[in-house]
């Protein structure tokens, strides 16, 4: 183990999160993607939980996922993305009446009984991030028997893994439609550049993927529509996703103030002559760190259980990241030098947390979507 200190109460789930935080710093160290984590998904049967019953999932709810998604990145967050991607992708997939029902049935069943892993490959080179608008340079074009992918996807979130993609593309018909193909990760043509290298989530191998010509079934085309189609956004997909992400990066603030309560509890610094944690104002810095956590676990639970507008979810999704990465920073500022130190798990944790700016709705975007549905209309 690294330090961090995770609950004792019996948890399956728990267990598994132990496991991966006894490797998280090796795994961030190297930049390698934990295959052996994957591993302990799939066989802890954590990868079709949100498969509708139906289809012989468990069917588990937004505040479910978002607990075992909190408690997976207490222990490697990077895994918890990659599994916080695989219950929004598979629970989309699962209930849009769009996709034929062989289809749906098919993934479902592959994500139940053998484990496998999908994510959507959204963001391109020139494109960026697709909710901010434009058509995708990556094209998919007509064949006699289906379709042919070419491009190139960026940031594709677990691609050492990934069983399917789920590649956001433009067709090359006169009036371009937009949309969702079933891409096979093994399939002649696909090839995954290891590109990630960055300061934080290091092992969640979200590298390029490339497309060259990568043909596919007519069915394999899951949803297309005119460009103007995608503009609404998905209530139920953007509330998994604000949320699982919120919950995700919870998590990893709640690693960093375990960390530092044990620190804090067995550091006796030889002028003081008992352990920091009896200090008045360390008791306060820890305080307001629980503040910040309770806030996020409330703001997640609630937003969870009850309907919450778009707008209201960005904005929980902001308050969340903003919260973890406050608490983790006053972790950091509590310890000082030694926080920083590479051998630490708070300097792992305080550039894991940064990322959670990152995800979508970005700050800006989800302020703003606020404020015009405070202002608007007049």
């Amino acid at each position: 183990m690294d330090g961090t200190i995770l609950s004792t109460r019996p948890d399956p789930v728990r267990d598994v999160a132990r496991r991966f935080a006894a490797t998280a710093a090796l795994h961030d160290r190297e930049g390698s993607f934990p295959h052996e984590n994957i591993v302990a998904l799939r066989e802890a049967g954590l990868l079709g939980l949100t498969i509708p019953a139906e289809f012989g999932g468990a069917e588990i709810g937004l505040a479910e996922a978002a607990r075992i998604v909190g408690a997976i990145a207490e222990g490697c967050p990077a895994t918890a993305l990659v599994l916080a991607m695989q219950f929004i992708q598979q629970r989309g997939v699962a209930r849009n009446g769009a996709i034929s029902r062989a289809v749906r049935a098919r993934l479902a069943e592959g994500a139940v009984k053998r484990g496998e892993v999908m994510n959507a490959l959204r963001v391109e080179p020139e494109l960026g991030t697709p909710a901010r608008g434009g058509l995708p340079a990556t094209v998919a074009r007509r064949t006699a028997s289906g379709w042919a992918l070419s491009g190139r996807k960026i940031y594709s979130t677990g691609s050492p893994a990934l069983d399917w993609g789920l590649v956001f593309a433009r067709t090359d018909e006169e009036a371009p439609r937009t949309g969702l193909f079933l891409l096979p990760m093994r399939a002649p043509g696909v090839r995954i550049v290891e590109t990630w290298d960055q300061a934080g989530l290091r092992a969640s191998g979200s590298h390029d993927v490339l497309m060259n010509e990568v043909t596919i079934p007519e069915d394999h085309a899951l949803d297309l529509r005119a460009p103007t189609g995608w503009n609404e956004r998905d209530a139920d997909a953007a509330a998994w996703n604000t949320l699982l992400i919120a919950a995700l990066y919870t998590g990893v603030a709640r690693a960093a103030r375990d960390w530092l309560v044990g620190f804090l509890r067995n550091r006796v610094p030889a002028n003081l002559g008992q352990p920091l944690a009896t200090l008045p104002r360390v008791q306060e810095a820890v305080g307001r760190v629980e503040a910040l956590l309770l806030t996020n676990n409330r703001l997640v639970a609630c937003a969870a259980r009850e309907e919450t507008t778009s707008a209201e979810l960005g904005l929980v999704k902001t308050v969340a990241a903003d919260n973890a990465i406050a608490a983790v920073q006053e972790a950091v500022a509590l310890c000082g030098n030694h926080a920083l130190a590479r051998s630490n798990p708070l300097e792992r944790h305080l550039r894991d947390v940064l990322c959670a700016r990152i995800h979508t709705p970005q700050p800006d975007a989800a302020l703003l979507a606020a404020g015009r549905a405070a202002l608007l209309p007049i």
